[in-house]
């Protein structure tokens, strides 16, 4: 299992603060379930958002994403 934890506008599109999942997915992967699951407002944040996994930035979106770990998704935000 993998913990994914939304903060700020990705919580609110997702309507969870945060959610458990099936490991053995790559981010790409993810954004894909995450987006089905939640609908086209969380999908547009996903578009846009970073990731951290287990609090480091995770860019290779082919990456596979390790079994226990914490994805945050954290969505742009004004003057950052």
């Amino acid at each position: 299992m993998i913990t994914v934890r939304y903060f700020a506008g990705a919580r609110a599109a997702a309507g969870v603060s945060e959610e458990r999942l099936p490991a053995g997915q790559d981010l790409t992967q993810l954004v894909k379930e995450l987006s089905a699951a939640h609908g086209h407002a969380l999908g547009r944040v996903l578009l846009s958002a970073s990731f951290l996994v287990d609090g480091l930035a995770w860019h290779d979106r082919r990456a596979p994403i390790p079994s226990g770990a914490t994805v945050d998704v954290l969505p742009p935000f004004a003057g950052g």
